[in-house]
């Protein structure tokens, strides 16, 4: 079965960090781009990082830059987002997509990757 599958989210308090991961199963993530999109309650989903198959590139939406990094392990099959100094506002389901990065750059929430996860949930809230 191939898949994305996202883990590492949860409840912090303004201020702090979580580490997502996003784990293929089934296929390699080698010859794909892979972002990151978060999707708040009423809002449409919106881009929030990706980086290219071999990590050398990446790009941010402008609300994220300085507080997140996105990496990738090619090793372990697995792509991170460090989200450090959260907002209230960063409060949303996160979800992995895997692409090509001509589309992925973009950064567009309703974009036709080829693979999704299901997505974790980040709550930031004291």
């Amino acid at each position: 079965q191939l898949q994305l599958v996202e883990s590492g989210g949860g409840l912090v308090q303004p201020g702090g960090s979580l580490r997502l991961s996003c784990a293929a199963s089934g296929f390699t993530l080698d010859y794909y781009a892979i972002g990151w999109f978060r999707q708040a309650p009423g809002k449409e989903r919106e881009g929030v990082s990706c980086i290219s198959s071999s990590g050398g590139s990446t790009n941010y939406a402008d609300s994220v830059k300085g507080r997140f990094t996105i990496s990738r392990d090619n090793a372990k099959n697995t792509v991170y987002l460090q989200m450090n100094s959260l907002k209230p506002e960063d409060t949303a389901i996160y979800y992995c997509a895997a692409g090509p990065w001509l589309l992925l750059f973009r950064l567009e929430g309703q974009g036709e990757y080829d693979y999704w996860g299901q997505g974790t949930q980040v709550t930031v809230s004291s």
